[in-house]
């Protein structure tokens, strides 16, 4: 019986690293490595792209580090596995612990290392644990918890990844499967849900007035009462855009500043 590789994808910007990970799966032939990155943001290409069974992932690299590699994939897409790589304190080691995931510290200890990918390999055969893609939300939660909100967002334009600051967007619309995030005069596509893409937002920075518009309030510079509980809700540049009665009480609460 042929067993299937475990397709694996090596991510740090240390090159030396990277090197390191590799040459210690030269030892065990079921691990394929199918990549290397040296940034967050080409890895989130790769995963989306190559769908890697695994990922050694750095959680500290300049940019877009571990964990907003996970937030970017993990709205709509599967998680791999994954191990991190990592020089963290005791304190968050115990989360990854808590969370059924593996970690390793710079350097490379041999039987560290293969422990990870015994895990790894029972991870991937089990099919009665809880899924993966929980556990990893499940970290980001428990590690985020004070202020989990959403910081960066990822948008693709010409084959290049973009990087968008959340504090620089104006507002948000619904655009299909996607959502189009407004910034200035420009607008740019991600792959994301509105529902999903409101719960990850700072409520005290953002408000839903439509089920296809989120705006962000410190944007908004007046609002014109139209008919039903509708309104139209002017930006400081001069957009304007149309609630619905469904939103009415939030928008309410917002003009008596209780959200």
């Amino acid at each position: 019986m042929i067993m299937q590789k475990i397709r694996t994808l090596i991510v740090d910007d240390e090159p030396l690293a990277r090197e390191g990970v590799r040459l210690h799966l030269e030892d065990h032939p079921d691990f394929e490595v199918v990549g290397e990155c040296g940034s967050g943001e080409e890895a989130v290409q790769k995963i989306e792209n190559d769908d890697p069974d695994l990922v050694f992932l750095d959680v500290q690299m300049p940019g877009l580090d571990g964990f907003g590699v996970l937030e970017s994939i993990g709205a709509a897409n599967r998680l791999p596995a994954v191990v991190f790589i990592t020089a963290y304190d005791q304190f968050a080691l115990r989360a990854f612990e808590a969370h059924a995931l593996d970690y390793l510290l710079k350097p490379f200890e041999e039987e560290r290392f293969a422990k990870a990918l015994d895990r790894v390999r029972a991870q991937l055969q089990s099919r009665n644990q809880t899924p993966m893609d929980e556990r990893l939300r499940n970290l980001l939660a428990s590690l985020g918890a004070k202020e989990n909100h959403l910081e960066r967002m990822v948008a693709r334009t010409n084959g290049k990844i973009l990087i968008l600051r959340v504090d620089e967007i104006d507002w948000i619309e619904a655009a299909a499967n996607y959502v189009r995030v407004h910034i200035g005069p420009k607008h740019f596509l991600v792959r994301e849900t509105m529902t999903n893409l409101e719960t990850r937002l700072d409520p005290d920075k953002f408000l839903r007035i439509h089920r296809s518009i989120i705006v962000r309030k410190d944007r908004i510079k007046e609002l014109e009462p139209l008919f039903q509980g509708d309104y139209s809700v002017v930006l400081h540049d001069g957009t304007r855009l149309t609630s619905s009665r469904g939103y009415r009480d939030k928008i309410q609460m917002f003009l008596q500043g209780t959200v």
